[in-house]
């Protein structure tokens, strides 16, 4: 099991290190995209940036941001009480901006900030668990900021309409089929295009189209992982990839498991009673891949491929044969994916997503190293 790095080892490496010159020019024209293009944030509207300094990635961002919005407020956290930060929050107007730089979480209640930055109508970018990135690490995410809306909005939404009018997908990796014989749920999306949602903004990076199958059950045989998050929600890449037996839709053998994973099993087993594999995931940041990636994993979660859930937890979609009260887990777990096919129709191969915008009858094929500097 990997040890999530302390703030003090932090500290005493990663900020006495210089920070390359390249990150900050990289990072603010990143951002200016996603303000401009993804957010809409316009200058006749407020802007709040919280942040602190407790390692390199926070840093840069904050920079990057201050170069972006120049009549934004700047508040750090560590050197503010939270009462001025709330009545920061208190001041602005619907449609105006919140940023949220962290290093870890913020936490100034008991609810999540987002959720609650929401309910007042304010837009929202958060970058979370900075510090589970030090190092090269930190400029794969900044490079994982990248906005580019015809990319991200064209292949999701065609990817959307695709798994909306599917009867059934299939999963190939490693020699392995995983079978989803049933339809899907309305498929959602996280592209950076917010236009008819209720909430303006998320976690950034971004990039995923995600469903499950309408019948869980109907999921059935193999699939080959080759990163799993573990219980210090980080990623752990096993020697070798690991293969999980699924029978209606629940893990029920793992092939080649480590001492890791089988801990993460056990966990969801003994509070769960059962596996149940929700979430099919169709990850779309360019960013990240097979070999190129970050420990946070719910920054990985957008690597540009297949990842499933492990567990009965999916806040998005209510099952009849799981009651809410007792899903405790949602475990991501990466596809080897060697091709995607919804129906009888490939949409992806050899690291490359394949789809036909009827609307214009334009194919998009999206290499997923594309675009990296």
């Amino acid at each position: 099991m990997r040890n999530e790095l302390t703030m003090a080892s932090i500290a005493s490496t990663e900020l006495s290190a210089d920070i390359p010159t390249a990150w900050f020019d990289t990072a603010a024209r990143h951002v200016g995209d996603i303000l401009s293009l993804a957010i809409a944030h316009k200058d006749a509207h407020n802007a709040v940036v919280v942040f602190d300094t407790r390692c390199v990635l926070a840093q840069v961002l904050a920079a990057a941001y201050r170069r972006c919005i120049l009549n934004a407020r700047f508040i750090d956290f560590d050197a503010t009480d939270a009462g001025e930060v709330l009545a920061a929050f208190e001041r602005l107007a619907p449609d105006d901006l919140v940023v949220l730089i962290q290093s870890t979480a913020f936490r100034l209640n008991a609810y999540r900030l987002r959720v609650e930055l929401f309910k007042r109508s304010l837009k929202v970018i958060e970058h979370v668990h900075l510090a589970r990135m030090p190092g090269a690490q930190a400029g794969v995410y900044i490079d994982s900021l990248a906005y580019d809306p015809a990319y991200f909005r064209g292949v999701g939404r065609a990817l959307q309409a695709r798994i909306d009018r599917a009867g059934s997908g299939v999963v190939e990796g490693g020699g392995e089929r995983l079978v989803f014989a049933s339809p899907f749920e309305a498929a959602k999306v996280n592209i950076g295009d917010y236009s008819g949602m209720n909430n303006v903004g998320g976690q950034f990076p971004i990039g995923e189209v995600f469903t499950e199958a309408r019948d869980l059950e109907a999921t059935n045989g193999r699939v080959r992982i080759f990163v799993f998050g573990d219980t210090s929600f980080l990623v752990n890449r096993p020697a070798q990839p690991i293969t999980l037996v699924v029978d209606k839709g629940r893990v029920v053998e793992a092939l080649d498991s480590t001492p890791e994973f089988d801990q993460v099993l056990a966990i969801i087993r003994a509070d769960e009673g059962e596996i149940w594999v929700r979430e099919i995931g169709f990850g779309l940041n360019r960013a990240f891949s097979v070999d190129r990636t970050v420990a946070d994993i719910g920054t990985y979660e957008r690597m540009c491929g297949i990842h499933l859930s492990l567990g009965a937890k999916h806040g998005s979609y209510n099952k009849p044969l799981i009651k809410r009260k007792d899903a405790k887990y949602h475990i991501d777990v990466f596809a080897v994916t060697d091709a995607v096919y919804l129906d009888d129709e490939l949409v992806y191969r050899d690291g490359a997503w394949q789809v036909l915008l009827k609307n214009n009858e334009a194919f998009l094929k999206a290499e997923c190293n594309d675009g990296i500097e």
